[in-house]
């Protein structure tokens, strides 16, 4: 009996792990391990990061959602040079589409070399972070694998995407998920504005945006 308890609590164990799994394949943002998103940090968060004064941090907080990291890298270029940003940017990025970025974008990644943006260009479009874990991995450790997808994200459809994609979006909680849902089946990207714009500012609605499709 007691030799059958314990397989039946490997079984589970077991399981359960596969659950978790095939739930972290599902979201479509990368796990972010501790990277920052300028348009959620706090004032005090960003004067944390290297090379980040008073006035340049008041700057992202008045300036934000930066809909794009050339957005941000433009505004942070003013005061910062190339070698400051991209050891800043390993701290704090704005995630890129991975279908959309162009290479410019791309290439903000600290580390990231003619090779690999050949090997992100690859494999467009992207229908998941697991596709993405998928090829990248043919040519990274799991290490650098972990460390590139923080940088990235795959739109989620707002017609078919599960819970687990869509709070996946940054800073999406689950009053905000009741409503991205709520008015399931979205015609077009015009009519998310307008719905969820009932709840949020227009600048949250943009930021939103940038994560979702309707295709």
């Amino acid at each position: 009996m007691t030799q059958w308890k314990s397989l039946v609590c490997l079984h589970l164990m077991a399981l359960a792990l596969i659950l978790v799994v095939a739930g972290t394949a599902a979201a479509q943002v990368g796990r972010q391990q501790g990277l920052l998103d300028p348009n959620l940090a706090s004032e005090s968060e960003l004067l944390a990061l290297p090379h980040l004064n008073a006035a340049i941090a008041r700057g992202i907080l008045e300036r934000r959602p930066f809909l794009t990291m050339t957005e941000l890298d433009s505004y942070l270029g003013q005061s910062l040079s190339k070698e400051q940003r991209t050891q800043l940017y390993g701290s704090m990025f704005v995630h890129i589409n991975l279908n959309t970025a162009p290479d410019s974008e791309i290439l903000l990644i600290p580390n990231m070399g003619p090779r690999m943006l050949h090997e992100f260009l690859e494999y467009r479009p992207y229908r998941a972070m697991a596709q993405f874990r998928r090829e990248i991995a043919k040519y990274v450790d799991n290490a650098e694998l972990a460390r590139l997808e923080k940088y990235v994200f795959v739109p989620v459809n707002l017609n078919t995407a599960s819970d687990e994609d869509i709070l996946s979006i940054p800073g999406l909680g689950q009053r905000m998920l009741h409503e991205f849902k709520e008015y399931r089946p979205y015609q077009n990207i015009e009519q998310f504005r307008r719905e969820i714009g009932k709840y949020v500012s227009a600048k949250e609605v943009a930021r939103f945006e940038r994560y979702v499709t309707v295709n």
